[in-house]
């Protein structure tokens, strides 16, 4: 298990040389710093905890710069766990970039989904609206909350109310490429979150040694190409 905090910059698509067109999601990586690792002896189980984000010391305070002093680091906006991996791979105040994943695995994204805000039970949980004329009065009513015998509502009926702005995990996306000199990674598919939102991308739970090959990818990069000067000899004939 391995995994890395970035930040969602948007969606695009990239093409193969074969022409086939990948829609990718940009997840941009600021380096990752281990700030604390636990263990089994000590905290009942394995797992590291990364930071990301730098923020000015004043938008911080004495618990939160104590915490990250002791990995030597500047204070981070955004701390997250990860589990079950080697700790025995990391070290306190270690640095993590993009190379830490390859083209072509698999992973899961976690994130913050959009928030929508208060909505009924037609766009929250996709029910039917009621017939729409000849006076029925009733269109995107949520409709009966009750059965006669138990006089209540149930638990877990499904009603209006706050929707999105939930933790949502898309499993098994596959990485497209890593831009070491960029910290940028490409996601095949879409992520859950809003632009400039803290995601986390780690090993696949189900898949978690899937790993498909690398496509080759279209670069619109100009190459800086070398001239060779030719050598040319010119001959010097007399004329008498």
């Amino acid at each position: 298990m391995k995994g890395i905090l970035g930040k969602k910059i948007g969606m695009t698509q990239v093409f193969t040389e074969e022409g086939k067109l990948i829609p990718v999601t940009v997840v941009e990586v600021e380096p990752n710093v281990v700030t604390q690792i636990k263990t089994v002896e000590k905290d009942g189980y394995d797992a590291i905890q990364l930071g990301t984000d730098s923020i000015r010391e004043s938008l911080s305070n004495k618990p939160k710069m104590g915490h990250t002093n002791k990995a030597n680091t500047t204070p981070k906006r955004f701390l997250r766990e990860i589990r079950g991996v080697n700790v025995n791979d990391y070290t306190l105040g270690q640095t993590i970039g993009v190379d830490i994943f390859e083209a072509g695995e698999i992973v899961d994204v976690t994130g913050t989904s959009k928030g929508k805000g208060f909505q009924g039970v037609i766009k929250r949980h996709n029910q039917s609206t009621g017939p729409m004329g000849h006076g029925s009065q009733y269109h995107r009513g949520v409709g009966s909350l009750g059965t006669m015998l138990p006089m209540h509502v149930l638990k877990g009926k499904k009603m209006p109310g706050q929707m999105g702005n939930v933790q949502r995990t898309v499993q098994n996306l596959e990485i497209v490429s890593v831009d070491t000199e960029n910290s940028v990674i490409l996601v095949k598919g879409n992520v859950p979150g809003p632009k400039k939102s803290l995601v986390m991308i780690h090993t696949a739970v189900k898949k978690p040694n899937a790993k498909n090959e690398a496509a080759n990818l279209i670069s619109y990069v100009e190459e800086a190409v070398e001239e060779v000067a030719e050598e040319t000899t010119t001959e010097e004939t007399t004329v008498e």
